[in-house]
């Protein structure tokens, strides 16, 4: 095996090992003091707040073609009164949970890993270690606790502009009656859909905040570096989002289903 794969092997198996470290020392800044409530809030506002516009149109507008391009194909069956069953399934179990996480990971994790990375280049996070603070729970549990309760508020509201995009385009496009397209999801959705459009987003909140503040705090190269650590932590945490959703979705379908 040439040099330069077994190097680049090590490589990636020392960043897991790096990562899952750095999740201990999470852990560690979660069931212990202090605790910084001030930074909390203001994480909360960020990632939730911040991102509610980009999530409203995300969700309004994969709810409107969603349903525009299964009115097409279930017309061929003569079943377009069932748009709003394949809709709702659609959206509730997985777009909305994948789409809601990688739009935040476009937006938060970029900021997070530019943030931390310009604070590692500048010294900031030797500042704060000389003054006795620890970075990982001053910085890095706030926004891993607003990225675990942000992120599935946000699907929730992803999944019900999506259901008001989709009956939208129902009613306007289709000709569907709006009774017949709520029934059609009310009909279509199971207790266990919901409960699977409620969990994953936690899991897809935790690893792609947490992967984030890991690339950030790894930054060196000065400015350089802060952009290429922008960079790994969009690509990382898309990559990362759409795993976990795999491993979450196989687990929870074993045990529900």
């Amino acid at each position: 095996m040439p040099s330069f794969v077994v190097n680049g092997i090590k490589k990636a198996l020392l960043e897991v090992q790096d990562y899952f470290k750095f999740l201990g020392q999470i852990a560690r800044g979660l069931t212990s003091r202090p605790v910084y409530f001030r930074d909390i809030v203001e994480q909360f506002e960020d990632i939730g707040l911040g991102s509610l516009t980009v999530v409203l149109l995300t969700g309004t507008f994969t709810g409107m073609v969603l349903a525009l391009q299964s009115g097409i194909t279930l017309d061929k069956f003569g079943a377009r009164s069932m748009v709003g069953q394949l809709v709702s399934a659609s959206m509730v179990k997985e777009l909305g949970p994948v789409l809601t996480a990688l739009m935040v990971t476009g937006r938060v994790g970029s900021g997070i890993a530019a943030e931390l990375g310009s604070m590692m280049v500048t010294d900031q996070i030797s500042a704060l270690r000389a003054l006795g603070t620890d970075p990982v729970r001053k910085l890095v549990v706030p926004r891993v606790l607003a990225g675990i309760i942000m992120v599935p508020i946000l699907t929730i509201i992803a999944d019900a502009v999506g259901m008001v995009g989709a009956w939208l385009i129902t009613t306007t496009q289709l000709k569907v009656a709006g009774s017949v397209f709520w029934n059609s999801v009310v009909m279509g959705l199971y207790i266990q859909d919901v409960w699977m459009g409620i969990i994953k987003p936690f899991f897809l909140g935790f690893v792609l905040v947490t992967i984030a503040c890991h690339v950030g705090l790894r930054t060196s190269g000065g400015t350089q570096g802060v952009g290429r650590a922008t960079t790994n932590a969009v690509v990382g945490g898309s990559v990362a989002v759409l795993i976990m959703d795999f491993f979450v979705t196989k687990l929870l379908i074993s045990l529900m289903y």
